[in-house]
Order: C-alpha cells, then sequence, then structure tokens
C-alpha cells in the first residue's frame, strides 16, 4: 500500500493541539487594522478549534497528523 501524501496547504493552515483536536487560526485579522478595538485584535489573534463537522475533513487532508 503506498503512503498517502499530505496536503501542504493543510499542513501549514492546521495544528493538532495536545488533547488531538485540530486547531485554526481566525479570519480578519490581515488588513483593515486601524478601525478595530484592541479587544477584538488580540481575540482574533487566539487559536481556535475546527469544528466538529470539518475536523474529518481535515484529518483527510493530513494523515499523519
Amino acid at each position: 500500500m503506498p503512503k498517502l501524501k499530505t496536503r501542504r496547504s493543510a499542513a501549514k493552515r492546521f495544528k493538532r493541539s495536545g488533547s488531538g483536536k485540530f486547531m485554526r487560526r481566525k479570519a480578519f485579522k490581515n488588513h483593515l487594522l486601524e478601525h478595530k478595538k484592541t479587544s477584538r485584535k488580540n481575540d482574533l489573534s487566539q487559536k481556535s478549534v475546527v469544528k466538529d463537522c470539518d475536523a474529518d475533513n481535515v484529518s483527510a487532508m493530513m494523515p499523519y497528523s
């Protein structure tokens, strides 16, 4: 059986947490930051957990993580 390849785009976007869940970064932190509150930008800087309905797709893209 051949080895499965990891999708490199997914490997750059998702990481596994210590408990085995996939973590992702939040959107809306790239540009147009002047009018956003500091507390909102700090909240957007935190990592977030991938939803359960999407976790199967992420794990299929990253078979060895």
